[in-house]
């Protein structure tokens, strides 16, 4: 995912993993609490949320910045 525009050869790209989407997924659209996420992640709490945290970070700052978004396994 790209801003609309700006060619990729210009844009840095930020690296979203196949994890921390569905920890998104989760979240975001099904709005499920995090004890619920984590047990569908097969993973604690605490590392859902870390998970977490690092892909709002990274969805952030590609928006703030104008950064692409790529999403890797």
């Amino acid at each position: 995912f790209k801003p609309q525009g700006t060619p990729m050869r210009l844009l840095k790209e930020i690296e979203l993993t196949s994890e921390e989407l569905e920890a998104l997924r989760l979240k975001n659209i099904l709005e499920l609490d995090q004890v619920e996420c984590a047990k569908k992640m097969n993973t604690s709490q605490s590392t859902f949320q870390r998970i977490l945290s690092s892909a709002y970070k990274k969805v952030s700052q590609a928006l703030v910045k104008g950064q692409a978004i790529k999403i890797v396994e």
